[in-house]
C-alpha cells in the first residue's frame, strides 16, 4: 500500500493551480494550522463531501501495566479526534474495494 505524503500533496498543489511550492506548503500549513486551532478549541470542522472532524472524550478505563501484567493502571478521561466519513467520500473509496483487493491478495 503506497502513502501520499505531504510533500506530494504540496507538488501536486502547486502543479495544478501554478503557484510555486512555497506558496503551496504555506497554504496547507494554514489550512492544518486552521483545523488544528478549531479542533483544540473544542469545535467541529466541517468539510462538505469529505468528512468532519470533531473532538470528543475518550473515557477513562483500567489498563496493564506492560511490566507487571498483574498491576491495573488507571488510564484516565482524554481528548480525541473522531473522523465521519462524508457521504461523497465514502462513495468513492467504496469504489476502490476491487484495487484494495487485488493488493491483498498478491
Amino acid at each position: 500500500m503506497a502513502n501520499f505524503t505531504k510533500k506530494e500533496i504540496i507538488q501536486e498543489v502547486s502543479d495544478q493551480l501554478g503557484i510555486t511550492q512555497t506558496l503551496s506548503s504555506k497554504m496547507l500549513h494554514l489550512v492544518l494550522e486552521i483545523v488544528t486551532r478549531e479542533l483544540a478549541s473544542a469545535n467541529s470542522v466541517v468539510i462538505r463531501d469529505f468528512g468532519t472532524f470533531e473532538t470528543k472524550i475518550a473515557k477513562g478505563r483500567p489498563g496493564r501495566n506492560p511490566k507487571d501484567p498483574t498491576k491495573t493502571i488507571p488510564i484516565p478521561d482524554r481528548a480525541v479526534v473522531k473522523f465521519q466519513v462524508g457521504k461523497s467520500l465514502k462513495e468513492k473509496v467504496a469504489r476502490t474495494l476491487p484495487e484494495i483487493k487485488g493488493r491483498v491478495s498478491k
